[in-house]
């Protein structure tokens, strides 16, 4: 199975927390019926990402990453490559590539949100499937070329440093989590 039809049957087996969360999993559907290189940066219309919030559950907190390019503290994440077999093979790739931490383990039940959002050209959007990553208690984390920083921060503190989408990323897996 390629990595569009994984993507195809995750997103038409995401149920989503509201129904602007349906709404968008319908439209990323439809991007990729429509652009068969839609998985990939190549494509300019936009193109499917995989990211991953690594959370530490038993110290409430989160590792954001102080993006090279953009200057924000975000989740980890990036572009699925050739190799990636699945959508969760990439988030779990990006997150353990970013975040130096390896064993990371995926939160069970597929992606935790959805999140399109505006990028520069010449490609116009990054469809973001996000998941939630659990770290192991002591983990150690290493800073990436890709990024300026690397922190953990409370979950209280998120809201703090982070824009809108990170916040709601952390608040559906603080859900999911019982925390």
């Amino acid at each position: 199975m390629s990595l569009h039809d994984d993507a195809i049957l995750v997103l038409k087996g995401y149920e989503g927390d509201e129904p602007a969360q349906r709404e968008l999993s319908g439209f990323y559907l439809d991007h990729l019926a429509a652009h068969p290189d839609g998985m990939w940066k190549a494509c300019g219309a936009g193109h499917l990402t995989a990211s991953a919030l690594v959370v530490d559950p038993e110290r409430g907190r989160v590792l954001l990453t102080l993006h090279k390019k953009l200057g924000m503290w975000l989740q980890m994440g990036g572009h699925c490559e050739p190799g990636d077999p699945t959508l969760e093979r990439a988030a779990l790739r990006e997150a353990g590539e970013e975040s130096g931490i390896p064993d990371l383990t995926l939160l069970a039940g597929g992606p935790v949100r959805l999140d399109r959002h505006p990028i520069p050209a010449p490609c116009h959007w990054h469809l973001d499937v996000q998941y939630a990553a659990l770290a192991a208690p002591g983990a150690v984390e290493a800073i990436s070329e890709e990024s300026l920083d690397l922190r953990w921060f409370a979950y209280d503190e998120v809201a703090e440093v982070a824009d809108g989408s990170v916040v709601r990323l952390l608040e559906r897996t603080r859900v999911l989590l019982g925390a």
